[in-house]
């Protein structure tokens, strides 16, 4: 690295720490708030995740569980020192109504569990991924949120991770120039589940919504399949910005999301974005360093069992308990976020279904639906990945 590139990248760390803050409560303004009472509403392997991340933050505090499996419930309400333990959603909201519901239930019992928790008068609810099957469905939970003033949050995305926003955040501001093209690499294999993640650090390194999608996909048996397994897209994503965003389905090459300028480069691949700079026109790019702030709430990672890939799921409830104290929609990752990945996994697939013709966003046709895989859609226990009670109860092995 020569001593240009050098010094940009320094120059471009101290304005990216400079332009972090503010972007997450710290850990002393948190321990300054009124604590909000949690439910967690779905007690899987990903709700006891959810459960760790709540109960060591500051201003949060865990209410209530909803799970189904009575062996389950009882092992993780032992775990977390709850008592107030309830079969269903329906049955803990007639009698403890949280301030914040975090819903990790399968996505086939999603719709229910987000509406019943807005119309009880929870401040904000939180969703996972995939939101649903099908589109209406996601847009009767936005929808329910909305009229009651609810803050409807999303999932473990990796668009909430730490270096993922300050990335978003300097392009977004023309720090690195403007932004001239896009690509997605390696979209394929389960779009509703797995490619939401490329469509949403897309959209938001961007900040750009689709306007159209023109696919081509395969093989033909993944094609007629109710579901998106097996199923590689190539295309281009018409953004409303204007830019056209290129979707390959092959990982051979490349992998992840890339943004550039006319001088810069971002490629994120299921990490911290990393940066290219060209010095001068016709020069090929460089990586620099990123120098990313540090993450403020890296030591909630430091015990067993979160492990510090799990710091973009700290992010996304960092930023959603913000979200909920101060009465705000600023969030990292957003219901509407994910009914946007499942928006454009649907158009995908219907585009290369209709022999590649374009597909206007937003899509008329609301019914249209996309099954996630069953581990997704029913949960681990009737995917045949049942969780025993010793991992609920998180016992020494």
């Amino acid at each position: 690295m020569n001593r240009r590139i050098f010094l940009y990248g320094a120059l471009a760390a101290q304005a990216g720490r400079a332009a972090t803050t503010g972007l997450l409560a710290t850990p002393e303004q948190a321990a300054s708030r009124k604590k909000l009472r949690v439910g967690i509403i779905g007690c899987g392997r990903m709700g006891q995740y959810f459960a760790e991340v709540y109960r060591r933050l500051p201003d949060t505090e865990l209410l209530a569980i909803a799970e189904w499996n009575d062996d389950r419930r009882k092992a993780v309400g032992q775990r977390f020192g709850i008592k107030a333990l309830y079969k269903d959603v329906n049955a803990m909201l007639r009698e403890r109504v949280p301030d914040i519901a975090a819903v990790i239930t399968p996505t086939k019992f999603m719709k229910e569990a987000v509406i019943a928790c807005a119309e009880a008068g929870v401040k904000g609810v939180s969703t996972d991924k995939p939101i649903a099957a099908r589109l209406a469905d996601a847009d009767e939970m936005v929808a329910a949120c909305k009229r009651r003033n609810v803050v409807f949050a999303g999932g473990n995305l990796q668009r909430a991770m730490w270096q993922v926003q300050e990335a978003a955040q300097r392009l977004r501001s023309g720090q690195y120039g403007r932004i001239t093209g896009a690509a997605i690499h390696g979209f394929g294999g389960e779009i509703s589940g797995g490619g939401c993640q490329h469509i949403s650090v897309m959209r938001l390194f961007t900040g750009a919504e689709l306007s159209e999608v023109m696919a081509w996909g395969g093989p033909p048996e993944a094609l007629a399949r109710e579901d998106d397994q097996g199923l590689a897209i190539n295309g281009r994503f018409r953004l409303t910005n204007g830019l056209d965003c290129l979707v390959f389905g092959d990982r051979k090459v490349n992998d992840g999301v890339e943004v550039w300028s006319g001088e810069h480069l971002v490629h994120w691949n299921w990490n911290a974005p990393r940066v290219y700079h060209s010095v001068q026109a016709g020069s090929a790019r460089k990586e620099i360093e990123a120098g990313y702030a540090p993450f403020p709430w890296r030591h909630i990672l430091d015990k067993p069992p979160l492990r510090a890939a799990d710091g973009y799921l700290v992010s996304t409830i960092r930023s959603f308990v913000d979200a909920v104290h101060m009465r705000t929609g600023s969030l990292f990752v957003s219901g509407h976020d994910l009914r946007q990945a499942l928006e454009v996994a649907i158009a995908c697939k219907l585009s290369a279904q209709l022999g590649s013709q374009p597909v206007a966003l937003p899509l008329k046709d609301r019914s249209l639906a996309l099954l996630p895989s069953t581990y997704r859609w029913l949960g681990g226990d009737a995917a045949g990945n049942p969780q025993s009670v010793a991992d609920a109860a998180d016992e020494p092995r």
